[in-house]
């Protein structure tokens, strides 16, 4: 029976006409070729004949040529290359058998193991679902990292941005959530990131148990922007198929920053006007396409929901260059890595006044949310002076809430700190916090500040 929905798929997919062309002109990763108008269309595939096939997408028009950019390196290939074109829209087909394996953006495997099994096909670019015809966001989501849960806590089907520079770290904290978090499927991203770290990423933060739930796309920087463009649309697409199966999905990508310097390689080369910092329109306009297809599914009583964080690598720690700019004004909310708090040695170095998560409130319960008033104040008056008070230029006893806030200050930080494999949860998180701000008959109360207990 399996193999017979296999070939059904295959069929399914089997195109009865070819239509073919001739490279006409190369100039870098950008190639030009004539053929038939009926196959000529935006974002048809094509495979280029030479020493070995070479697949390329339509990404323009000059004039009656196509404009095609490779998935593949171009060495090798001449003017007068036969071109055959593909009439059909790029399909994924991901199944149950893609759990635990690592593929490239076509779904081919790269970790040494055999091919998976194809599943019913699905647009790899689909729209996203109709704002009336999905569920709200569900419940809370345990993500297993304390400054998250508790100061930007995070529901089922929510979608967040984690936003650091370089080197403040930025994977290892992605690397805890994908371990820690409360989870059916975890769906993998690794957009144009460094070889090494996929195997890293999968043998040493997934393991053999967290790699059973898991199913990585990766397209490392050394590959051509197509393929890193590709990679962060299928990764969204395996997320859609298993929540669509009732699965509760944590889609991660990493990152969306690289999503979209791939879309202004391909817009540059295909003519686009370039705009801020040499993004093109079309980048600006593929980042609510890919963003808003993660969430909650169908309000049917059977579809899962995607819970979704994309990491955002702010160009030289600003953090309003135009994507980051951008993505937060989509997603649901921003975790905030700071490297001043990584440069003192507490990780994950987030900077929990910065971050917000917009659904917080639907969350927390309310002794939830006044514990976390309280420990935001205090760490918010202690922030406010902080320079003079490591310079020792404040004296104690001048201001009392800055007094309390001094005092508190050391566990509040040991409570924001936490080892890489270390995994926490809500009550635990929560009962930590309230030891640190609620008074104990073997622990005095701090002086008074607005909003806390004498």
């Amino acid at each position: 029976m399996r193999a017979l929905e296999s070939f059904a798929a295959d069929l399914r997919r089997f195109e009865a006409r070819r239509f073919s062309g001739r490279l006409v002109n190369i100039s870098g990763l950008l190639l030009e070729a004539d053929g038939p108008p009926a196959a000529l269309a935006l974002g048809a595939q094509a495979v280029i004949e030479g020493a070995r096939p070479i697949r390329a997408e339509i990404i323009g028009f000059r004039g009656a040529q196509a404009l095609l950019m490779p998935f593949d390196p171009v060495e090798g290939l001449r003017p007068g290359a036969s071109v055959a074109f593909v009439e059909q829209e790029a399909l994924a087909v991901p199944s149950e058998s893609w759990l635990g394996r690592v593929l490239d953006a076509f779904g081919a495997p790269i970790d040494q193991g055999p091919a998976p099994s194809s599943g019913a096909p699905r647009p790899l670019l689909a729209p996203p679902l109709l704002s009336q015809a999905r569920q709200r966001v569900g419940p809370r989501l345990n993500l297993g990292v304390r400054a998250v849960d508790v100061f930007a806590a995070c529901c089922r089907g929510q979608r967040m941005g984690l936003f650091a520079g370089s080197g403040v770290g930025k994977s290892v904290l992605l690397s805890m959530l994908a371990k820690g978090a409360s989870a059916d499927v975890i769906v993998i991203g690794l957009i144009g990131e460094r070889g090494r770290e996929v195997r890293e990423f999968v043998e040493d933060t997934l393991g053999p148990d967290g790699r059973k739930r898991a199913v990585v796309i990766a397209a490392t920087s050394d590959e051509p922007p197509l393929r890193r463009r590709r990679a962060a649309y299928l990764a969204t697409a395996v997320a859609e198929h298993f929540r669509d199966a009732g699965k509760q999905v944590l889609l991660l990508i990493d990152s969306v920053t690289r999503f979209a310097m791939a879309g202004r390689e391909i817009g540059l080369a295909a003519g686009e006007p370039p705009t801020t910092k040499g993004y093109t329109p079309t980048v600006f306009a593929d980042l609510p396409r890919l963003l808003e297809r993660a969430g909650p599914g169908l309000d049917n009583g059977q579809a899962g929901a995607i819970t979704a964080l994309y990491t955002v690598l702010v160009d030289g720690d600003d953090h309003n260059e135009p994507i980051a700019d951008a993505v937060r004004g989509i997603l649901d909310g921003h975790i905030v890595l700071d490297r001043k708090i990584a440069e003192r040695g507490r990780y994950p170095a987030i900077n929990v006044l910065k971050s917000l998560s917009r659904l917080m409130p639907h969350c927390h319960a309310p002794p939830e949310r006044e514990l976390v008033t309280k420990a935001k104040a205090l760490l918010a008056r202690y922030a406010d002076l902080e320079d003079l008070i490591r310079i020792g230029a404040y004296q104690r006893g001048a201001d009392p809430e800055v007094d309390q806030a001094i005092a508190l200050y050391p566990a509040l930080e040991g409570f924001l700190a936490q080892k890489r494999d270390e995994r926490s949860d809500f009550n635990a998180a929560f009962t930590s916090l309230s030891a640190i701000l609620e008074p104990t008959p073997s622990k005095p109360a701090a002086k008074v500040i607005s909003g806390t207990r004498k």
